[in-house]
C-alpha cells in the first residue's frame, strides 16, 4: 500500500523565499544542519505560509505569517513558538521547535523551524486512495475529540503556561477581538454582520470556573493522520492562535466548521473537511464525546456555536480582504467574499435556532 504523504511544492508566485538569506542563518541556529538547503511550499492553508526545508536527511518546517499580512496579532510567530516549545514533550501530538527569529531582514518577517511530523492531512476531500469507510471516519472523528480533550484537560501550571493569555473574560474579550477585526477587514461587498455582534454581546455566558490551553483553530486538517491509520493523530499543527482561557470557545472551532450531512447545501459546498461522509459523527455527538473525555459540564451550546462561525466570517473576510486589495496573488482568495455570505446566513439562522446540534 502506498503511504498518502502531505507533499510540498513549488512556491507560489509572489511567495518565494531567499534561499541565500536563510541558509546562514538555519545552519547557525540548527546543530549539526548540514547539506544543501532545497525551499519547497505545502501548498494548502490560508493563514500563516508553509514550508518544507530538506537539508541532507532532515525534513524541517518553516512558518511565516503570509505576504500582506493585516490582522498583526493573528500571525504572531514568537507566541506560536513560544506555546509549542511548552507542550513540545507534555502534549504528544506537538511538533518539536527547533529556532525562532525576529530578525525581519532574512525573510522580510519573523519566522519559526520545526521538526517535521510526515503523515496523511486531509482537507476538504478525502484523498482518493485513502480507505476511510464509515467505521474509520466515526473512528477519526472520535480521535478528533479525545486529543483536545487531552489538550484541555492539561494542567497550565504543569505545562509552564499559567502567564500565558489572561483566562478571566476572555469571552467578551474575544467577542470584541473579531467584531473590531470584521470592522477592520470590510470591504465594499461585505455582508451586514451588525445583528449577529449585538446578538453575541447579549448572550454571552458567564465564564466556567476552569482556564485551559486553546488551540485557537482545531479541526481536521489541522492534525496530521498516521499514513499506515488513518484513524490515529500524530501531530496537531497551527498554533498561531493558541492561548489559554475558555475551552468550551474552543470546542466552538471544531463544531462550527461542522457541515454534517442534513445541512444546507451551500453549506456543505464550502466546506474544508470531509465531515459530511457517511459515518461521520455529527456536531451533536462530538460535544457529547468532548464532554464525555473531559467531565466538563457543557451548558446549550447555541452562543459559542453562533461565536464560532462568527469567528469564520471574519477570518474568511480578513484572508478576502488581502486579495481585493491585491496584497496577494492567490486566486484561491477569490471565493471568500461568496464564503462569507454563506456564514452569514449560516450564523442567522443559529441565532434563529434554524441550526441543529
Amino acid at each position: 500500500m502506498s503511504l498518502i504523504l502531505d507533499q510540498p511544492h513549488a512556491p507560489r508566485e509572489g511567495e518565494e523565499l531567499d534561499l541565500a538569506s536563510i541558509e546562514p542563518f538555519l545552519k547557525d541556529s540548527i546543530p549539526g544542519l548540514d547539506g544543501p538547503i532545497e525551499i519547497s511550499q505545502f501548498p494548502s492553508g490560508h493563514s500563516n505560509l508553509t514550508y518544507s526545508i530538506k537539508a541532507g536527511d532532515r525534513d524541517l518546517v518553516l512558518r511565516r505569517p503570509p505576504f500582506g499580512a493585516k490582522a498583526k496579532s493573528a500571525h504572531d510567530m514568537g507566541r506560536e513558538y513560544r506555546v509549542m516549545s511548552a507542550l513540545h514533550g507534555k502534549f504528544p501530538y506537538c511538533p518539536k521547535p527547533l529556532a525562532y527569529t525576529e530578525d525581519a531582514s532574512i525573510i522580510g518577517s519573523q519566522f519559526y523551524v520545526m521538526e517535521r511530523i510526515k503523515g496523511t492531512i486531509i482537507r476538504k476531500d478525502v484523498p482518493e486512495g485513502l480507505n476511510l469507510g464509515p467505521e474509520k471516519a466515526r473512528a477519526l472523528c472520535l480521535e478528533m475529540m479525545d486529543v483536545l480533550a487531552q489538550l484541555h484537560t492539561l494542567d497550565i501550571k504543569e505545562v509552564g503556561l499559567e502567564n500565558f493569555g489572561k483566562p478571566k473574560g476572555y469571552t467578551q474579550r474575544q467577542v470584541q477581538g473579531w467584531t473590531r477585526r470584521y470592522h477592520n477587514a470590510k470591504t465594499p461587498d461585505t455582508p451586514d454582520c451588525e445583528p449577529i455582534i449585538e446578538w453575541l454581546e447579549a448572550n454571552m455566558p458567564p465564564e466556567p470556573d476552569r482556564a485551559s490551553v486553546l488551540h485557537g483553530d482545531f479541526k481536521m486538517d489541522n492534525v496530521i493522520l498516521d499514513p499506515h491509520d488513518p484513524t490515529k493523530i500524530i501531530g496537531v499543527l497551527d498554533w498561531e492562535m493558541s492561548t489559554t482561557g475558555n475551552p468550551l470557545m474552543d470546542l466552538a472551532n471544531p463544531v462550527s466548521y461542522w457541515a454534517q450531512a442534513d445541512d444546507e447545501q451551500d453549506f456543505i459546498d464550502i466546506r474544508m473537511m470531509p465531515t459530511h461522509i457517511p459515518g461521520a459523527l455529527t456536531r451533536k455527538e462530538l460535544i457529547e464525546r468532548y464532554a464525555e473525555k473531559t467531565g466538563f459540564d457543557i451548558p446549550d451550546f447555541t452562543f459559542y456555536i453562533c461565536f464560532g462561525v462568527f469567528r469564520l466570517i471574519v477570518i474568511d473576510q480578513q484572508i478576502y480582504y488581502r486579495f481585493y486589495h491585491g496584497q496577494t496573488k492567490d486566486e484561491r482568495f477569490a471565493e471568500f467574499i461568496h464564503r462569507v455570505h454563506v456564514l452569514t446566513k449560516k450564523a442567522s439562522a443559529i441565532i434563529k435556532g434554524g441550526m441543529s446540534l
